[in-house]
């Protein structure tokens, strides 16, 4: 019964699609018409509102942490549903006929829930690879497949085959990107529309 639990709250928090929420609340166009026509915070970035993007970044990543922390109340199972679920509310919210982000903010919120150094180390990683790039995209794609790698190494077995499942998924969400890397035509950070 508490996996149960675990699931539904970590997917009710996962589902709330913030970018949407924040750039309607400030009077703006739907985020989804714009850019990459997604909800999170790089494409709330093209709005041109760097306050907006980093509250997108926050909050999304703070519903996966708050899943991971209520989960954990239940026990260390529930802690891992609860981030998975979370995780596919982002990308999959009923709110939005399933059409949500790609899960880069709340993938990090639940891996600094479990680990925090592991959670930087993914800050560090991303921050380089977009220094030496500027593609977000390639940034969250080098960072999650690293993630997983080194869990295992840091003999966090469970949270190590959790984050390996989240990466493949949110390189399926990616698949675009990966298109528009391989071609040139990928956007840049802080590039508009």
């Amino acid at each position: 019964m508490s996996l149960f639990f675990a699931l539904g709250i970590g997917y009710l928090l996962g589902s709330i699609p913030f970018g949407l929420l924040l750039t309607k609340s400030a009077g703006m166009e739907d985020v989804r018409s714009i850019g990459s026509g997604n909800i999170g915070a790089t494409n709330v970035l093209r709005t041109g509102r760097k306050d907006l993007a980093i509250a997108t970044l926050l909050l999304d990543a703070l519903k996966g942490t708050a899943a991971v922390i209520i989960g954990g109340l239940w026990g260390p199972q529930a802690a891992l549903v609860a981030g998975l679920a979370a995780f596919l509310g982002h990308l999959f919210p009923v709110w939005l006929q399933f059409k949500g982000g790609k899960g880069v903010a709340t993938f990090v919120g639940c891996l600094f829930a479990f680990s925090w150094p592991v959670g930087l180390a993914f800050a560090l990683v991303w921050l380089g690879i977009a220094a030496l790039t500027r593609y977000s995209s390639a940034a969250a794609l080098v960072a999650s497949a690293v993630t997983p790698i080194i869990l295992y190494f840091s003999d966090r077995v469970a949270q190590a085959e959790l984050f390996a499942v989240m990466a493949a998924l949110l390189w399926y969400m990616h698949r675009a990107n990966i298109s528009r890397l391989l071609d040139g035509t990928e956007g840049k950070i802080g590039k508009k529309g």
